[in-house]
């Protein structure tokens, strides 16, 4: 299939979707596929996964609005939040450094704005320690994706020169910077602008990079980016990829709208030889990982609101579970043992992986963005040694529930603006216990004040 019938197979299945009454965003088409952004997921995940992922995502996650129901009676979690040694409550309002996102390593956070690909913030302050200009442009919703041995992995763009006609197609370099002085290492181009979690992830000893053709990944070396080995696949077959516990695996259909079966692979991290370690029917969304197993999920039948759930370990192992979503969902995320959703009704939900239980519905207590219109609801974040999961609304709402009940433990208010359109979507980090809300180029860091 052709990137073009890709394209407009993707906009035909976001035009279409319309469960429990809820459609795609109205410009999430073109957001998918809009030739500025230059992101063709498409490119990187095939037809198959492409539409795979559009199918179940609006019920699971992709979409957007509604409102939240009453709040819960507050009670004391098992620990109240402790301030990081250093920190003091800090906001930020510098545009061009964080609206594209960022990621917390130790006491630092490292951003991506539209003036910089990369930025270093104190997490205890909220100052700026170092920057990476933008090669042209900022305008893309990617952000740096890992920090390792002093090195922080991110993307920009490849050029900042026009083509012969005046157009503008710069392509995507894999960059690495030395963490304590914000230097660029090493660079290596990308075949494709997709600036995904699938593009790039750190393995044993490397960087799993989607280069130097789209049905290639490699193994760099982390402080000089040569490349150490690769792996390629079939013409045909579309291959998602997960990491766990430092080893690659890959999750390989046919390109085709409805594939028969999802095959699993391990790679051997020094070698990049491969192993087939399990055979699932239908084509199979990854959602995340825990500890030393992939979360997969499909749908069961048309319609996409039965869903079937199996997780995958490292060995092959399988456990396979029908999943039933609550509504149609805002956000959703695997952290640690648990699925934690929210659906556009406003209820949070806490799913057990390994039992197959749902532990919990209640209240998510924070206003619910509208369903129609960006941004979304952002990604919850827990606190394990609290016991708490955190939950932030675009309105700047935060609440926390406590992770065992689902009762509201405790609820604040940030003001952080309205986001830029164009820029990542609203995000909530966690510094040790300290919470960082961000919206656009605006960033709150507060200690929830839990159990006092």
């Amino acid at each position: 299939m052709t990137t073009e019938r890709v394209e407009e197979k993707v906009r035909e299945t976001l035009n279409a979707v319309a469960l429990d009454r809820v459609r795609a965003p109205g410009d999430l088409v073109e957001r998918v596929v809009r030739r500025r952004s230059r992101r063709r997921f498409s490119q990187a995940a095939g037809a198959a996964v492409a539409v795979a992922a559009i199918s179940v995502g609006v019920v699971f996650g992709f979409g957007s609005g509604g409102a939240a129901g009453p709040d819960r009676p507050v009670r004391p979690a098992a620990s109240p939040a402790t301030p990081p040694e250093g920190w003091e409550p800090w906001q930020s309002g510098s545009p061009g450094a964080s609206e594209r996102g960022c990621l917390v390593d130790g006491s630092a956070l490292y951003c991506s704005g539209s003036k910089y690909d990369a930025a270093k913030i104190d997490a205890n302050t909220g100052k700026r320690l170092w920057t990476v200009p933008v090669n042209r442009e900022g305008d893309s919703i990617d952000h740096p994706f890992a920090v390792r041995d002093g090195v922080v992995y991110a993307y920009r763009n490849h050029t900042a020169e026009n083509l012969p006609d005046g157009d503008y197609a710069g392509g995507t370099d894999l960059m690495a910077v030395d963490a304590g002085t914000g230097d660029v290492l090493w660079k290596v181009e990308m075949p494709q602008d997709d600036r995904t979690a699938q593009a790039a992830m750190l393995i044993d000893g490397a960087v799993l990079a989607n280069t130097p053709s789209v049905r290639t990944m490699s193994a760099l070396d982390p402080l000089t980016g040569k490349e150490k080995w690769r792996h390629t696949w079939d013409k045909g077959t579309a291959c998602q990829r997960a990491v766990l516990s430092g080893v690659p695996y890959l999750l390989c259909m046919r390109d085709v709208e409805k594939p028969d079966a999802t095959d699993v692979f391990r790679l051997d991290p020094a070698t990049g030889s491969a192993t087939k370690i399990a055979a699932l029917p239908g084509g199979q969304e990854l959602v995340g990982t825990t500890g030393n197993r992939m979360v997969l999920i499909a749908a069961r039948g048309a319609g996409g609101k039965d869903l079937r759930l199996t997780t995958v370990s490292g060995s092959g192992e399988r456990v396979s579970r029908p999943y039933r979503t609550v509504g149609a969902t805002a956000t959703s995320d695997v952290i640690g043992d648990r699925l934690i959703s929210v659906s556009w009704r406003g209820k949070a939900t806490a799913y057990s992986l390994t039992t197959g239980k749902t532990l919990w519905t209640r209240p998510v207590g924070v206003k619910m963005p509208d369903q129609n219109t960006m941004p979304s609801l952002p990604s919850p974040v827990v606190s394990a040694g609290q016991g708490v999961v955190y939950f932030f609304s675009p309105a700047g709402d935060l609440s926390g529930l406590d992770l065992r009940t689902g009762e509201q433990v405790w609820r604040g208010h940030v003001d952080t603006g309205e986001a830029r359109p164009g820029f990542g979507a609203p995000q909530l980090l966690l510094y040790e216990d300290a919470l960082v809300a961000r919206n656009g180029s605006t960033m709150v860091s507060l200690l929830p004040r839990v159990g006092d």
